[in-house]
């Protein structure tokens, strides 16, 4: 569910439960780290701080899809006091079935995110094996691409490379203007592969 959908389950659940929301903090990431998630990290503070007393999400995988990083935060919960509720699985987890039912949920959306990624990594192999070029092609010709490889061939370094490439006024492999030594470097290398 995209952030509105999960804002108002949230907001059903605090109103059927006769509960007074403090703040709803919402990052726009995913939930295989909690590293980089400025507001569950607040949301985490406001609880520590003793300002609210439940940490309510309305998806598993929005929390966490790290078991190390939901066991983590279990026993923050745990040791501080306070209480996750996840809305999708109807789990509470000041309750043993809630908090195994969470434990066995986080390892098996861990499993899925793992999984999605192996299957990714061995497609793109097969791919790769079968010959087929990954990425966006390259938008240069010929011409261009011998002239990068004649000024390298030359002693030219990346970066004058770029610069002079700029100066004449040939355009990057996207049509822009503005040339970099890394992207100078990436074509010298598919050239040569």
């Amino acid at each position: 569910a995209g952030l509105d959908a999960q804002r108002e389950a949230i907001l059903r659940e605090v109103k059927h439960r006769g509960w007074n929301l403090l703040e709803i903090c919402e990052d726009v990431a995913s939930g295989k780290s909690m590293d980089r998630r400025p507001d569950l990290a607040r949301a985490i503070q406001l609880i520590e701080d003793g300002s609210a007393g439940t940490l309510v999400v309305a998806k598993l995988d929005r929390l966490s899809r790290s078991t190390v990083d939901f066991g983590t935060l279990l026993e923050r919960a745990r040791t501080g006091g306070w209480n996750i509720i996840i809305l999708d699985l109807g789990i509470d987890l000041q309750t043993p079935a809630g908090e195994m039912v969470a434990t066995v949920m986080a390892s098996i959306a861990q499993w899925e995110r793992r999984t999605i990624s192996q299957r990714t990594r061995d497609g793109l192999s097969a791919k790769k094996r079968a010959g087929v070029q990954l990425g966006r092609r390259s938008g240069l010709d010929d011409d261009t691409v011998a002239s990068i490889r004649k000024m390298r061939e030359c002693g030219m370094g990346l970066r004058a490379i770029a610069t002079e490439l700029e100066r004449i006024g040939v355009p990057t492999s996207q049509g822009g203007a503005r040339w970099h030594a890394s992207t100078v470097r990436s074509i010298l290398s598919r050239d040569t592969a």
